[in-house]
């Protein structure tokens, strides 16, 4: 029954490898679909459930902080009746702050059930110090990812390198802001592993060992 976080750099074959472990041990993906299925174990309706992950995160400008302008992730509608039976469409706002305590709950909703991999959202940091949950990091050096994002995505090498270090900013802005810790610290893992050294399938292997290898009562301190 144990949980598998993985965090990855952009271009590092980290959700690729998350996906074959995955099938190679039977365990299901922590998506959208997960997260509305146990969303009634938090409280939650399946409307207010927002996967905000460090993907879609956007690293906030200066008039923005100066200001404390808090960014809208999504909106829930629902109807209602007012004292007058009247029904009203009731529109609220999500903001980051909120949706990263929704999507906490229902990490920690997830875990109870085990057999689950969790790639990004701070699963690294929500669940530091849960027993049973092994801390993975994919890494690659920067030459790689950006030609593999080159060549996926079909941009010029200069592009390519801007998207890359824009998506690391963000999942490093991600961690800090939300969770106060260093996206890179090697310490928040056990395992940290460069596709530049192993493949999909070796690198999803060490995972799988690892995770037998795991003690149930063992975490991170």
């Amino acid at each position: 029954m144990a949980v598998i976080t993985i965090s990855r750099q952009y271009g590092s074959e980290g959700d690729e490898i998350a996906a074959n472990v995955c099938q190679v041990l039977g365990y299901r993906s922590f998506d959208k679909q997960l997260m509305a299925k146990v969303a009634t174990e938090v409280g939650l309706t399946e409307g207010e459930v927002v996967d905000f992950t460090e993907d879609q995160h956007k690293v906030r400008g200066f008039l923005d902080r100066l200001w404390g302008a808090k960014p809208i992730v999504t909106q829930t509608r629902s109807w209602g009746e007012d004292r007058y039976g009247v029904r009203m469409l009731d529109v609220k706002q999500i903001d980051a702050s909120a949706s990263i305590t929704l999507v906490q709950a229902v990490i920690h909703a997830v875990v109870k059930r085990g057999n689950v991999v969790i790639v990004g959202r701070g699963g690294q940091a929500v669940l530091r110090n849960e027993p049973g949950v092994l801390h993975v990091r994919i890494e690659a050096p920067l030459e790689t990812r950006i030609q593999r994002v080159q060549l996926r995505e079909g941009l010029t090498f200069e592009l390519a390198r801007e998207v890359v270090a824009e998506r690391d900013r963000a999942a490093a802005d991600y961690l800090k802001q939300f969770y106060g810790v260093d996206w890179s610290d090697s310490l928040l893992y056990h395992l940290i592993l460069n596709t530049g050294r192993w493949g999909i399938e070796s690198a999803s292997r060490l995972i799988v060992n690892a995770v037998s290898l795991l003690q149930p009562t063992a975490a991170l301190n």
